[in-house]
């Protein structure tokens, strides 16, 4: 695998006139948000922050670190603020759309090896897995929700996936045009993972580094209703035709 970790790299393989616009849905980040837009701007055209209306100061620290800040008037959940993303995108019209969350989990010097291969026209739905690097420690509540869904989802399934939750995902802008999503939740991860693989569109798992910086009950007990609540929703979505 060839891996780039420079912007100027990724630049030597873009083609002129492409654009790559990253959108980072968030809810109260203003802890991580700066950062990351920060360092997400060295790799795209432009960083767009979709604020699910946050009560701290995530818009204004994202906005002073250079990002283009729309806000929902109220949080309306995670699956709504993918939605947005896409908007985003499209009204950006972007090329690519690179998704990252908010809260300083995903290192933003892994989207190159993201894109790569989007831009090497292998695939065009691209998705960083937690779950191909075994030296990445992972708490157990989460490997043991986001396993569960990932069986619901691969079972029977010719394509398998090793991280159907991750929020660290590149995107074709070309394959949002047949497609569209109603999930409001975080199952729209599954409906976008469904769709797509219903469509016969191709999609390729590249290995990520991921900092858990939440390891306590109240998440753990959190974790686990939303690995339930998924698993619901994955055997809804295998099931509707």
């Amino acid at each position: 695998m060839i891996e780039l970790k420079h912007s100027r790299e990724l630049q030597s393989i873009t083609p002129v006139g492409f654009k790559i616009v990253a959108v980072i849905p968030c809810y109260n980040t203003q802890k991580f948000i700066g950062d990351i837009v920060s360092r997400t701007s060295e790799y795209v055209d432009e960083v767009v922050v979709i604020d699910d209306g946050s009560t701290d100061m995530t818009r204004e620290v994202a906005a002073k670190a250079g990002a283009k800040v729309i806000s929902h008037c109220k949080n309306k959940g995670y699956g709504e603020a993918i939605k947005s993303c896409i908007a985003a995108a499209r009204a950006e019209e972007a090329d690519i759309l690179i998704t990252i969350d908010g809260d300083g989990q995903h290192n933003a010097d892994d989207i190159p090896l993201l894109m790569k291969p989007i831009l090497d026209r292998k695939a065009e739905f691209i998705i960083g897995s937690r779950f191909l690097d075994k030296t990445m420690h992972i708490p157990a509540y989460r490997k043991f929700g986001i396993s569960v869904i990932n069986f619901l989802w691969n079972f029977g399934s010719s394509k398998k996936v090793s991280d159907t939750q991750s929020g660290f995902r590149a995107y074709s802008m070309n394959i949002f045009e047949k497609l569209d999503f109603s999930e409001k939740g975080m199952s729209i991860s599954i409906e976008i993972l469904e769709k797509v693989r219903r469509q016969g569109i191709k999609i390729q798992e590249v290995p990520i580094s991921c900092s858990y910086k939440d390891n306590n009950s109240t998440l753990s007990l959190k974790a686990i209703w939303h690995g339930l609540s998924v698993g619901l929703s994955v055997l809804k979505l295998r099931l509707k035709k």
